[in-house]
């Protein structure tokens, strides 16, 4: 349910396009709500439909020409209300949480190399972040949205700072079970 209530933060925060918006989930949004970009028209389209959005007239139709889209009142609403309703968290569920598991079970071979790619995904996941930080929000950019905008790529952070972390000391434990003798 949360893929409509990000495009309503998206064109609420700038009237786009289709296109346009596609680049801002790229560049922004997609960091920590994914989706393709079929999804995000499809999804578009849905919204349009129901009252929440509608598409700016055009100066000159014409047959084919990309849409800007901004919000409606009853989308606003809707987005509002969803701020302000309570939802759990949602448990964690990864891959490669399941794959140490298992390797506990039927041994580490190859696991170092993924463990190794992970961290090294983390690694560059992290610069990605802190470049945004370093662009989007100095010091003097003290907005209540730009506060808000930045908490958000600083939970980013964290968790990419975690990942590091933890997978650092996953290597380390392996390279320490490796190390025994067999049979220890």
């Amino acid at each position: 349910m949360s893929l409509p209530h990000a495009i309503l933060t998206a064109l609420l925060e700038k009237p786009s396009s289709g296109l346009e918006l596609t680049r801002r989930f790229d560049r922004s949004i997609g960091y920590f709500w994914s989706s393709t970009h079929q999804q995000i028209y499809r999804e578009l389209g849905r919204l349009e439909q129901s009252g929440h959005i509608r598409a700016l007239p055009s100066e000159v139709p014409a047959r084919g020409q990309k849409k800007e889209y901004e919000v409606l009142p009853a989308g606003r609403a809707e987005l509002t209300e969803w701020v302000a309703a309570r939802e759990d968290p949602k448990p964690v569920r990864d891959a490669l949480l399941l794959r140490m598991r298992a390797a506990a079970v039927v041994g580490t071979a190859g696991l170092r190399a993924e463990l190794e790619r992970h961290l090294a995904l983390h690694r560059r996941q992290l610069e990605e972040y802190r470049s945004i930080e370093e662009r989007h929000f100095p010091p003097e950019r003290d907005a209540e949205e730009d506060r808000l905008r930045h908490l958000v790529l600083r939970g980013g952070i964290d968790m990419e700072r975690f990942w590091i972390e933890w997978l650092t000391q996953a290597l380390k434990e392996l390279a320490e079970l490796e190390a025994r003798p067999a049979g220890a």
